[in-house]
Order: C-alpha cells, then sequence, then structure tokens
C-alpha cells in the first residue's frame, strides 16, 4: 500500500515538472550514449538532481520578476500565465538536457532557447525597449537561478558541498551560460554575491512582479492535498531570498507567517519530495 502511493505521488510530480512523458524523456536524457558536457563528479549534477531544486527554482522566480524589463519580457511573451506548467516543463527539460543529456543535445537545447530568445522584443509599460538576447537581461536571469539553486543545496541539499565545489557549481552554470550569450558570468560564490547586490539598483516593485508573486505564493494551479506542502515550500522560498529582495516582494500574510517556520518545513518538504521521487539514472558517458 505505501509502496503504490509513493509510486503514484512520485508519478504526479514527475509529470507536473517534466511532462506526461517524463519517464520516457529522463530515460532519453540519462540513457543516450555519448558525451556530456559534465563529468558524473561535477557538482552542477549534485545539485540539479536534488529535491532542493524545487525550493530554488521557486526562489528564483520570485527573485527575476523584481528586474521590471525581464519581468515586462517575461509577462508579454512568455505562457507563463496561461501555461505555467508547460512553461516550468520546459525549464526543467532545458536543465535537464544540458546538465545530464548529451553534448548533442544540450547544444540543441542552447540552439532553441537562443531562437526563441531572438524573437522576443518590445517595450515595457514604460516604453523601455528590450530585447530578451540582451546580455544584461541573460545575466540577470542566470545569476538569480544559479544563486537561488546554490543557496537551497546549500540549505536543504542532501549531499552537502564544499566551498570549493560551491565556486565550481558557479563555473559549471557560468559555462552553459556563455553559450546561451552571457558576456563574463561570475565564476565564484563571492563574486555570484557581490553581482547580485551590483544589480540591486535595477530591481523595483511592479505591477507585474507583484502579480507574478501573488500567483506563485497564494494561487498557483494545484489540487488541494498539494496546497500545505506548497505553502511550506513557498515559505521556504521566501526565506531563501536576500533580505534586500523579500523587502521588494509583496509576500502574504499566510506565508509570511510560516516563513518563521522556513527552515523546519523546507525540510520537511523537501525530505518528502526526495522519499516520493524516483532516483535519476546514472547518465551513460560513452564516448
Amino acid at each position: 500500500m505505501v509502496g503504490r502511493l509513493r509510486t503514484k505521488a512520485g508519478d504526479a510530480l514527475l509529470r507536473r515538472v517534466a511532462g506526461p512523458a517524463a519517464r520516457r524523456k529522463r530515460a532519453r536524457i540519462h540513457d543516450t550514449p555519448g558525451p556530456r558536457w559534465f563529468a558524473p563528479d561535477r557538482p552542477v549534477r549534485t545539485v540539479h538532481a536534488d529535491a532542493s531544486m524545487y525550493v530554488g527554482g521557486l526562489a528564483a522566480l520570485l527573485l527575476q520578476s523584481l528586474h521590471p524589463v525581464a519581468m515586462a519580457a517575461v509577462w508579454a511573451h512568455s505562457g507563463f500565465r496561461g501555461d505555467p506548467w508547460g512553461r516550468l516543463q520546459r525549464t526543467s527539460t532545458f536543465l535537464a538536457e544540458t546538465t545530464f543529456g548529451t553534448a548533442r543535445d544540450a547544444e540543441r537545447a542552447v540552439e532553441r532557447v537562443r531562437g526563441v530568445h531572438a524573437r522576443v522584443t518590445g517595450r515595457t509599460a514604460g516604453g523601455v525597449p528590450y530585447r530578451a538576447s540582451d546580455p544584461s537581461l541573460l545575466s540577470w536571469v542566470h545569476m538569480a537561478e544559479t544563486y537561488c539553486f546554490l543557496e537551497a543545496h546549500r540549505r536543504y541539499g542532501l549531499h552537502p558541498l564544499t566551498c570549493g565545489q560551491q565556486d565550481a557549481y558557479v563555473e559549471d552554470m557560468a559555462s552553459v551560460a556563455v553559450r546561451l550569450g552571457v558576456t563574463d558570468p561570475p565564476r565564484t560564490r563571492a563574486a555570484l554575491v557581490a553581482a547580485l547586490v551590483s544589480r540591486r539598483r535595477e530591481l523595483e516593485a511592479t505591477d507585474e512582479s507583484s502579480a507574478t508573486a501573488r500567483y506563485l505564493l497564494v494561487s498557483p494551479p494545484l489540487p488541494w492535498p498539494a496546497r500545505l506542502p506548497y505553502l511550506l515550500l513557498a515559505a521556504a522560498a521566501v526565506d531563501l531570498l536576500p533580505p534586500w529582495a523579500q523587502d521588494l516582494v509583496p509576500v502574504p500574510r499566510r506565508i509570511r507567517f510560516l516563513v518563521r517556520f522556513a527552515r523546519p518545513g523546507g525540510l520537511a518538504v523537501t525530505t518528502a519530495i526526495r522519499w516520493v521521487t524516483p532516483p535519476l539514472p546514472s547518465a551513460r558517458t560513452d564516448r
């Protein structure tokens, strides 16, 4: 009985994150022979295979939304509002293909994303022109993801990284960022934190960022049994943000109440996710 419930819950979670063909997609990414961008012992594999990514991913979305130009592009061109799960699945597939997939699949994933970015242009509500391929915007998105993924793993990861491995994770992420068009990304954790702080003057709360925060924290399209664990996950994500970023996010009262329990709550949720999620297959590295 417990085994069946565990399998059912794990499959439901995978379908939400990776789509209806999640298991086949996993098999293709991990079982296809060929060289990979990252060796099995690289920190990027450790971080991206861990359940802490659920906290880090939500925190990254909240942090990214505070850049008004980047948020305007997402709001106007992304399927975030109409198809949030589809956008999540595309993002998770990109991370999986570039982290665990063959070099050929990783290169194709980058080419797809660059093609999408090349078509995304427009103006903010205030008339500021933007293009998604702008290295400055790409850099912001990259740094927010890298910071949040790493900080979530530092707090909730099953296998903690040493200081040297944390720097190596930032270096791994930088190698993908360069392929996407980011210019001179940070390559150590200290440089990453400093670079984030240097962008603070560009950040502000906008109508779009506030609507995004309310949607992510209060109104995600989830069945009722998943709502309580998700609230704990949301509180852990808010708590993960730098204090200066937390001040800009309009956090609902119920989440603010739960933030005081964020660490035990986040640990409980990530432990539960780790328990129900099938382990990743060992990616082949045939050459």
